[in-house]
């Protein structure tokens, strides 16, 4: 139905928590009433106090237009595809759904708030790192704000002093979101990220190209053991296995990014890594392979060049008690 997702999010009027009563009374009024625009104009002026710009109030009537939720027939407003389906199902999980299938950007944000609790300044600097395209200004964080407070309008993200974090609400959707989201056709995704399938010693799995593009900017897309630095290139390899650990799945601190072929011996038990992120190579593990040789087997004892927290230290401890070898 869209061929392009949105880089832009507009507040809705009636303050930072409230963007989704307010859309529920323009969809009501515009399902009830059909107006022409100026009749809508004149609604919103009525509606919220010190609201009287019209060029303000066509920017999100527009905004709306573009998610699908009003479109115009003739010289009426009506609800648009995505405002009849919302209407119909009165979810607001449907609305998020909508949302972040329309808006670049929204799950990258969960999914890096789920890791620890940022500044406005830190979901800034997040979007625009996982998500180039969107270009706007880092000196101004009013996009990011947007972006914040239609969350905190979903319930999703609270304010705690001046940082943002997940409410558990937000946590049970990223925990859902990486499995949901994971067939995103590319053309739906403008960074040109797409959902990864990646082999492991169980199964192929998909994850949501989001989480995936979150989680190789945490590493500089580069693989830590190979140097790889080509995405494409890359797998998001998991600590805690996504088969026996599902409630890690979604876990920032619970991944790696590793080039497919590391990926596959860390999943074999090949090699490991210790709380200090020591590269740890199984005894047993021999190799005529030159990269792999160079790589891992040389390097045994090494630490990888990865910040401390980056991966949580006891999820590695959890893993390599699993190895016999450790």
């Amino acid at each position: 139905m869209f061929s392009e997702r949105l880089r832009s999010l507009v507040p809705m009027f009636g303050g930072a928590t409230s963007y989704v009563k307010s859309l529920d009374s323009i969809l009501n009024y515009a399902d009830e009433q059909q107006p022409t625009t100026e009749e809508l104009v004149g609604w919103h002026r009525g509606h919220f106090a010190r609201v009287s710009s019209q060029k303000s109030i066509m920017r999100r009537i527009d905004y709306l237009e573009d998610v699908g939720l009003l479109t115009k027939n003739g010289q009426h407003w009506t609800l648009g595809p995505e405002g009849n389906r919302y209407i119909t199902d009165q979810s607001t999980d449907t609305l998020l759904e909508i949302m972040c299938r329309r808006n670049i950007g929204l799950r990258s944000l969960l999914y890096s708030l789920s890791a620890s609790p940022m500044t406005i300044e830190e979901i800034s600097r997040q979007q625009l790192r996982t998500h180039t395209e969107l270009g706007w200004d880092p000196k101004n964080n009013d996009m990011a704000l947007q972006r914040v407070n239609w969350l905190r309008s979903l319930e999703l993200v609270q304010k705690d002093g001046s940082q943002y974090a997940l409410t558990d609400r937000g946590r049970q959707f990223t925990d859902e979101a990486i499995e949901y989201w994971s067939n995103t056709p590319k053309s739906d995704v403008e960074s040109s990220i797409a959902a990864e399938t990646y082999e492991t010693t169980v199964t192929a799995r998909a994850i949501d190209p989001e989480f995936r593009e979150v989680t190789l900017k945490r590493f500089d897309s580069t693989c830590p053991i190979s140097g790889v630095d080509h995405s494409s290139l890359l797998d998001v390899a998991h600590v805690l296995s996504w088969r026996d650990h599902p409630e890690y799945r979604a876990d920032l601190s619970n991944v790696l990014a590793l080039s497919k072929t590391h990926h596959a011996a860390f999943d074999r038990e090949l090699f490991t890594i210790d709380q200090n992120y020591r590269i740890r190579v199984n005894p047993t593990f021999e190799t005529e392979s030159d990269l792999l040789q160079r790589t891992i087997v040389n390097r045994d004892g090494e630490r990888i060049s990865v910040s401390d927290g980056t991966v949580n230290p006891d999820y590695i401890t959890q893993h390599n008690a699993t190895l016999e070898w450790v």
